[in-house]
């Protein structure tokens, strides 16, 4: 039997990993805990590890992952910003990941943010619960009409861009790797980054993080767009400089922003922390401002992509053992 232990886990983790394919070929080890340098010795004996968003897998953690006789590094999840990729191909590793659990899940959560936002259904929720009918302060606007700037068109970008040419929006796109085919199937232009920056009445982040994309929107950016545009973002915090964005609305000049990730959200997301008071200035700060929804990363959470993810992640681990190819892509 081949043994895997999985890193940062929640209720949900355990239920849809015990249920998954073929989960009786795998010695299971959860913990709730974070992979790091400092945890990395509880890898010790097991043939993989799987991990999420906020495990941090530097080279010090791998090198130790590497001398404790890990051989497989799977990720439950797209992104990947998080393990040093340079390491882990000097020691040897394979990656894997589930680069489309449920594209679906990611692009109607984002949708959905948006409409709540907008249309204020958070704050009319909680005081219609107070008995509280008044609904002044409660405008939104009709979404018909109105442009959408959707930036990267991979599988979540696009979902999230059909979605909104249902609302009879015209949808503008931005991507390194444009599909003209698709775009043209869709009724969809593409432009370039600061051509949508200046005709959006919303932007939409759907794009991995790294070098080339870590604050994407910055103070420069910021300044591109339009007075009163609504931000989302369900990607990866590192695309939005906070700094940038908490200046932007203080000059009122973003009517609204929707997040469901956090530049440094590592530690703070996925945890309670109810019972006292947060250390991130910039954080308290965004969730002070009425115009600002966020929720804790949770745009992938449904049942299909919980299924996926688990099914995919217990397939891939066989097949270490079985010298199989692992399906769906590689990292490493």
């Amino acid at each position: 039997m081949i043994s895997a232990a999985l890193y940062d886990t929640k209720p949900y983790d355990r239920e849809y990993f015990q249920n998954a394919l073929f989960h009786e070929k795998i010695d299971w080890q959860f913990h709730e805990f974070r992979l790091s340098a400092s945890t990395a010795a509880t890898a010790t004996g097991m043939d993989a590890v799987c991990i999420f968003v906020n495990d941090c897998l530097d080279r010090t953690c791998i090198a130790q992952l590497s001398k404790a006789g890990v051989k497989l590094i799977a990720l439950r999840c797209a992104g990947y910003n998080n393990v040093d990729l340079k390491a882990a191909k000097e020691f040897g590793f394979t990656i894997v990941r589930v680069p489309a659990y449920s594209p679906h899940a990611v692009a109607e959560h984002s949708v959905g943010l948006l409409l709540t936002l907008n249309r204020h259904i958070h704050r009319a929720y909680n005081r219609v619960r107070e008995h509280n009918f008044s609904l002044t302060g409660l405008i939104g606007f009709d979404l018909a009409g109105k442009t959408v700037g959707i930036v990267g068109t991979g599988k979540i970008g696009r979902i999230a861009a059909k979605i909104y040419r249902g609302f009879d929006c015209r949808v503008i796109a931005h991507d390194i790797s444009p599909c003209h085919d698709w775009a043209a199937q869709q009724g969809i232009e593409y432009t370039s980054l600061s051509g949508l920056l200046n005709e959006s009445d919303i932007i939409s982040l759907h794009l991995p993080l790294n070098s080339e994309t870590y604050h994407l929107l910055c103070r420069e950016t910021f300044k591109q767009m339009k007075q009163g545009v609504y931000l989302v973002n369900t990607s990866r915090g590192g695309l939005i400089d906070t700094t940038g964005l908490l200046e932007a609305l203080k000059a009122d000049c973003i009517g609204g922003v929707a997040l469901d990730v956090y530049e440094r959200e590592g530690g703070v997301f996925f945890e309670d922390h109810s019972g006292h008071i947060l250390q991130d200035d910039e954080l308290n700060l965004l969730l002070a401002y009425p115009n600002v929804l966020m929720t804790s990363h949770q745009a992938f959470l449904t049942h299909e992509a919980l299924s996926e993810i688990a099914r995919i992640t217990t397939e891939n681990i066989i097949r270490l053992q079985a010298n199989q190819p692992y399906i769906d892509e590689t990292v490493l």
